[in-house]
């Protein structure tokens, strides 16, 4: 079914972009990166729109994207879904930072009480070159493996139609943002990684992610993947 986004708010010091996400048919929704101070927000938008999540994806492992994992999937009965190799930073939430970043996230990431939620999704597995998906609250959410900003960043791509016709939804959490693109100076960070990422998904033929893509980055603001493969300068040297 067709994908609508329901909200979308920057949550914590790091203004992280939290993403509702459904068909808009009934009341099931999918919670996309729930970071620093993003349970009440969502609790509230839950609660003003009608909307139960039932799943939580989690784009990769950095705490301002993941710190209320938990929280939400858990007082939901919701399932987590996270890149297997950035899994681990659920628990352990320091060791994906510097030490210049611990004093921001003092008040968030206790070591000794962070934890990941109470159920853990499985995604389908990918097969005959396809990728792994996920089926949750009415969608069918791609997951495209995208490391070098960390080792499990993932994009999740799922079908939009409107009335101007049908295109796709690319979540990419700090993998691409408008005119930039993410880090790679970060614990389990590798630029040359983050190189082949770009070159084999963003700059992929349009015949596999078209320009009209609408990109929806964990930070900033949205963009298309045509504007982006056109002058984003860190993608043109490639």
């Amino acid at each position: 079914m067709s994908a609508v986004v329901i909200a979308s708010f920057p949550a914590g010091p790091l203004a992280a972009n939290c993403y509702v996400l459904g068909t808009g048919d009934d009341d099931r929704c999918v919670v996309i990166d729930p970071g620093m101070d993003a349970a009440e927000r969502l609790d509230t938008a839950c609660q003003e729109l009608g909307l139960r999540p039932s799943a939580v994806l989690l784009t990769h492992g950095h705490f301002d994207h993941v710190a209320d994992a938990a929280t939400v999937a858990d007082r939901y009965g919701a399932g987590c879904w996270i890149g297997p190799a950035d899994r681990p930073w659920l628990t352990d939430p320091l060791a994906a930072l510097t030490p210049d970043f611990h004093p921001l996230v003092a008040d968030y990431a206790d070591p000794a009480t962070a934890r990941e939620p109470a159920t853990m999704l499985t995604a389908e597995p990918a097969t005959d070159g396809q990728f792994a998906t996920l089926d949750v609250a009415g969608l069918r959410i791609e997951l495209i493996p995208a490391p070098g900003h960390t080792p499990g960043a993932t994009l999740f791509r799922t079908p939009y139609h409107d009335e101007s016709g049908r295109y796709d939804l690319l979540f990419t959490g700090d993998v691409l943002f408008a005119g930039t693109v993410g880090r790679t100076d970060l614990p389990g960070g590798d630029q040359p990684t983050m190189d082949r990422t770009l070159s084999s998904t963003v700059l992929s033929p349009p015949s596999q992610l078209p320009d009209e893509t609408v990109v929806l980055p964990g930070h900033g603001s949205q963009t298309t993947l045509g504007r982006e493969r056109a002058g984003n300068p860190y993608l043109l040297h490639l």
